[in-house]
């Protein structure tokens, strides 16, 4: 059965374009010497994700699983990326990085099992890896009480005013009008914690708001 790998558009932006020369190894040592540049790791996903995509397919049973899965292997590469050193001698697996990505893929693949279709709520064309892997660091930062506003809701899509009952209830006095102002500010704040070159590659087409809301 023929898999479908998607297509991504970032891969032909200019930004990722011009990195396509770099080695595996240079790609890598960008990554983890500028963490607050976004093109040098979008740059390794649109050279890898039909690797990872083909391998995910073959595990989950339905597209939406698929996309799902494949989201949180990437967010796993993503978080595993900051330590790896492949020059390490000690560690005789991850003799490449293309080695050392087939076998975290196949790590999440047996770790993560996905939940049933009807209860993901993910589009990947919306969120692309890259950009929520950026945007979930960025809300990870929020003061607690923003981040739970948000979450609210993009999440669970809550109104301002069940939010502000919500907190009421809790004993935060915050009316809906408070609330509103609050996830405003808490939109803006995580749009300026992505990356301003990872911006350019995706915001002309989806914001941080519409984005918090497809993300798994």
């Amino acid at each position: 059965m023929t898999v479908h790998i998607p297509h991504f558009p970032e891969a032909n932006h200019p930004l990722v374009k011009a990195l396509f020369h770099h080695s595996d190894q240079e790609l890598l040592t960008l990554c983890q010497n500028y963490p607050h540049q976004g093109k040098y790791f979008t740059a390794l996903f649109c050279r890898y994700s039909p690797i990872v995509y083909t391998l995910v397919d073959h595990a989950t049973r339905s597209p939406v699983q698929t996309d799902y899965l494949f989201s949180l292997t990437w967010r796993h590469i993503f978080h595993e990326l900051r330590e790896l050193d492949l020059r390490n001698n000690s560690n005789p697996v991850a003799t490449s990085f293309q080695n050392w990505l087939i076998n975290i893929t196949a790590y999440c693949i047996n770790q993560i099992n996905p939940p049933a279709v009807e209860e993901i709520n993910y589009s990947l064309p919306s969120a692309p890896p890259p950009l929520w892997c950026y945007l979930e660091q960025g809300l990870a930062n929020l003061p607690p009480e923003l981040r739970l506003m948000v979450i609210m809701a993009q999440t669970f899509h809550w109104s301002e005013t069940r939010i502000a009952a919500y907190l009421q209830a809790e004993g935060d006095q915050f009316t809906p009008a408070q609330i509103k102002a609050s996830l405003q500010e808490g939109y803006q704040i995580l749009e300026a914690a992505i990356p301003e070159d990872l911006r350019s590659i995706y915001f002309e087409e989806v914001g941080a708001e519409a984005t918090l809301a497809t993300t798994p």
